[in-house]
Order: structure tokens, then C-alpha cells, then sequence
């Protein structure tokens, strides 16, 4: 079967970031095929890049097991899906002036990067029916994580109405259908997460509804001990923040505060353009990792030096083999 990315990608790419990228697509296929689990964990924009083009079919073919996340990359995937047409391009972004950035807003059209996500037809269109999930949850005595929330909006099949991109392209949707294990560390440091804390002030809802940060820790901690068996579980870490330094600290967690025997990471990459520095997280260099009793010194480790939004479909490609 032609494999035309993966073809191109050993001919072409072999020096520096290039061969970094080829020795770490290698690494997670063999990590895969060897029958050991991977996490992925999205930080940056990652969804309003579409980054779901290639992330679902990497959920469908059993070649991610969680994915760990911020709050934006939650609620920015299923935007791009329930409003995809109303979004705006803004390819010379680094030309606007204060007063054009503050047209933009008038026009209800919030600026990632070179993307503009329209207010009224994503943020204000998903809202209504959230609230409607948190009422429920509230007469019902239930509480539920944030992406659960999610999951039971897609599930429901109450946005299919709105839909403006091959749901295929969705990884969230992806991951719905098939009860992926989600982590969404620092949700409430989301527009949603927002829209939750204003339903919240005017007492229509309450704080509890939401599983904590805290809660996510505690389920991670008995996922990882339950599937990571004496192999452990692979990193792939997109960009740097909370959606990576969040889930890595389980298992030094697990050794050192509990006490319990746990295995390491057992393969680690990050992509990142992040300058190298040691005491930035986003920059420190995986060895350092070692000291903080999260990778073994024989764990399998990578850095990227790129922009993932590029570098990352092309990792997925060979793991998909394409």
C-alpha cells in the first residue's frame, strides 16, 4: 500500500529537527506496535489549527489511549465543527493595528493567531445547550468532569443540526464515540469554563456540577496504574503549560507521595518552539525530567524544536502510514 507522506519524510528528512521528527514517529510506532499505550497532550491552539484532520483518525486506529488537554483545545474543536463557516482568516495578523484588532471584537470575532472564532455562532450557540446539561445535572444530583459534559452534548446528537465540517475531522467527536479517557486540567481557564463561573454568579448552577483538577488527578492516578502494567505508558506532548506538565506528574506522585511502586514513562517527545532553557518548563530538555522522577534514564526521548501545527500531522502521518 503506497505510503507517500512516510516515503517522503525518510527520503527528505534526515538532519536536525527533520531526523528528530523521523527518530520520534519511529519510536511511538514501534512503542505502539509492542503493544503499550500512549497519551497525547494537547497545549496551544491545536484545534482551532485543525489539528482533528489527523488526531481522529489517530483515535480511530487505537494509536492514541488518553489525551490530556487544556479547556480551549476542548471546546475549540467542537467550535470548528458547529461553526466552521462563520470563522474568519486573517493571514497578515501581525500587521493589525490596536484599532483593527478592536474592529475584530466589535464584529464579535476573537483572534487566534491567524483565525477568528465568531462569538455568537460558536461560543453563544454551544452555550445554550450546556446550560441545558447543567440544569439537568443539577436536578439529578449528578456531577461531571468537563469533558463528560462534552461527550454528552456530542452523544446526543443535538449539534448534528449545526455541523459545517466532515465530522470525521473531529477528534473530539472521535474520541466521544469511542469513550477515550480525557484529561482537562485548568478547565475553568476556558471561554466555556467562563460561561460555567457566569451561570455560577447568577446562581443558576453551582461549582460543584464540575469535577475539580483535583478529581482528574486522583482518576488519573487510578488509570495509570490500572494500563500501564510493569511497560508504563508513552508522552507525546504538544507544546508545553498544563495539558503536559499536569498529567507527567502521576507517576512521581504515585512513587514518591503513595509510595507505590510505579513504572516511568516509558517513551517521551515533545514538540515544542520554546526556547531551551532549564527551569522553563516548555524549554527544559527531557533529561531534566529524570531528577524530577518522571522518566527512567534508558526512557526513549525526543524534542522537536518546530511548530507543532506543522510537525504534528506529519508525526500522526507516520503513524498512521500514510
Amino acid at each position: 500500500m503506497p505510503q507517500p507522506i512516510s516515503d517522503f519524510i525518510e527520503q527528505h528528512f534526515l538532519h536536525f529537527n527533520s531526523a528528530a521528527l523521523v527518530d520520534a514517529a519511529k519510536a511511538y510506532k514501534a512503542h505502539i506496535e509492542s503493544g503499550k499505550k500512549m497519551m497525547i497532550t494537547l497545549a496551544g491552539a491545536m484545534s482551532s489549527a485543525e489539528l482533528g484532520k489527523s488526531l481522529a483518525e489517530m483515535i480511530r486506529q487505537d494509536k492514541v489511549h488518553i489525551i490530556s488537554c487544556t479547556g480551549a483545545n476542548l471546546e475549540e474543536d467542537v467550535m470548528n465543527l458547529v461553526a466552521h463557516n462563520s470563522y474568519q482568516r486573517i493571514p497578515n495578523y501581525r500587521d493589525l493595528s490596536p484599532e483593527q484588532e478592536r474592529e475584530l471584537l466589535d464584529k464579535g470575532m476573537n483572534r487566534v493567531t491567524d483565525t477568528c472564532i465568531p462569538e455568537e455562532e460558536a461560543f453563544r450557540r454551544l452555550e445554550k445547550h450546556f446550560v441545558e446539561l447543567w440544569l439537568s445535572a443539577k436536578k439529578n444530583g449528578r456531577r461531571h468532569f468537563p469533558h463528560e459534559y462534552f461527550y454528552q452534548a456530542l452523544l446526543s446528537g443535538d449539534l448534528q443540526q449545526y455541523y459545517e465540517i466532515n465530522p470525521k475531522n473531529s477528534w473530539l467527536l472521535a474520541a466521544a464515540e469511542k469513550g477515550l479517557p480525557l484529561v482537562v486540567p485548568g478547565w475553568e481557564d476556558s471561554t466555556m469554563g467562563n460561561i460555567f463561573a457566569a451561570h455560577c454568579i447568577s446562581e443558576e448552577v453551582e461549582p460543584a456540577l464540575v469535577k475539580s483538577g483535583i478529581e482528574y488527578m486522583t482518576w488519573l492516578a487510578d488509570w495509570y496504574s490500572g494500563h500501564s502494567d510493569e511497560n508504563g505508558i508513552g508522552f507525546f506532548q504538544i507544546g508545553g503549560g498544563i495539558a503536559g506538565d499536569f498529567p507527567i506528574c502521576v507517576v512521581p506522585m504515585l512513587n514518591q507521595d503513595l509510595q507505590r511502586e510505579t513504572p516511568y514513562w516509558s517513551y517521551f517527545c515533545q514538540i515544542s518552539d520554546s526556547t531551551t532553557s532549564y527551569g522553563s518548563y516548555s524549554g527544559a530538555v527531557p533529561n531534566e525530567k529524570i531528577t524530577w522522577g518522571k522518566l527512567d534514564i534508558n526512557t526513549p526521548k525526543f524534542i522537536i524544536e518546530s511548530d507543532a501545527t506543522i510537525v504534528a500531522p506529519l508525526v500522526f502521518a507516520y503513524v498512521l502510514g500514510w
